[in-house]
């Protein structure tokens, strides 16, 4: 699989508190953001999977609401998780 507990693991020490800490936004958003871009990436090879399709827009939609709950509440954070990850142009 793709994603294991180690890599869980190591992006939630990245990019949350600490690496049990799965519950801040931080962490959340940066492992949505790790299964978007693998999702994308076999969504390349294999175009007619709508199932996964389905999966990634509703995953980017978390994402989004996620962003907004940190953007509304902690403009700091928000800031530093976008310039971080490179979400924004």
């Amino acid at each position: 699989m793709y994603l294991t507990s180690e890599i869980k693991k190591n992006i939630f020490k990245e990019y949350g508190k600490s690496e049990f800490d799965s519950g801040s936004a931080e962490g959340q958003i940066a492992l949505f953001t790790f299964r978007i871009k693998h999702l994308t990436d076999h969504l390349k090879v294999n175009k007619k999977d709508k199932v996964t399709e389905r999966s990634l827009v509703r995953m980017v939609g978390k994402r989004r609401r996620l962003l907004d709950y940190l953007k509304e509440n902690d403009i700091e954070r928000y800031r530093a998780i976008i310039k971080t990850l490179g979400l924004r142009k």
